[in-house]
């Protein structure tokens, strides 16, 4: 959908850059580790105090690096590794994760219902990869879905960033709306793997 879309025009505008990094001698994994730790530091830090907005700047900066460490790859003279794309796909689970539950201790805390229901996406946010995971495990590709990784992060930090300027109910929308995609997307998968292993 949105990632499908825009991957190619991001790719042509941050390659220059990526090749940059590379000649100075920084390695993708080392852009994963920086930009996985800076996102789960800032997400655990400003979101439990409930800085919304800054916690979302400031996290927004440190996830560029997921832009940039998959490009260094491919154009890097060794190219692509194993390793390096599970470390990515790893670090990936622990990012998102980290977000979701930065607002979520900060709404239990408040003793918001609406924790259940970012615990809820949090859930669907794993399941969603892993199902697909499992699903090329047994070589059935499982990608689509009406809501992917790109799309649910964006949905989920506008949602974030805006209720920390104070617009009333995005927050509840947002995660509502991100609950039934996640779940819609998780049924969606097991369709495709449940209609290939029956052919």
């Amino acid at each position: 959908m949105l990632s499908a879309s825009l991957k190619p025009a991001v790719t042509r505008l941050i390659t220059p850059v990526a090749s940059f990094a590379l000649r100075i001698g920084i390695t993708p994994n080392a852009v994963t580790w920086v930009g996985a730790i800076g996102v789960i530091a800032s997400a655990l830090y400003f979101y439990p105090r409930g800085d919304f907005f800054l916690g979302t700047a400031v996290i927004s900066v440190f996830a560029i690096s997921d832009l940039f460490d998959g490009t260094m790859a491919r154009i890097s003279k060794l190219g692509a590794s194993k390793w390096g794309s599970f470390l990515d796909s790893t670090i990936d689970r622990l990012t998102d994760s980290s977000i979701l539950l930065g607002v979520s201790i900060y709404l239990i805390d408040q003793e918001d219902p609406l924790s259940f229901v970012v615990i809820l996406t949090l859930v669907t946010g794993m399941l969603v990869p892993y199902i697909r995971a499992k699903a090329e495990s047994f070589s059935i590709v499982c990608t689509g879905g009406i809501a992917e990784r790109t799309e649910r992060l964006i949905m989920a930090m506008s949602a974030i960033a805006l209720d920390g300027l104070g617009v009333p109910y995005v927050l509840a929308g947002g995660m509502w709306l991100l609950a039934v995609l996640g779940l819609v997307t998780v049924v969606q998968r097991m369709l495709i793997v449940s209609k290939a292993t029956r052919s």
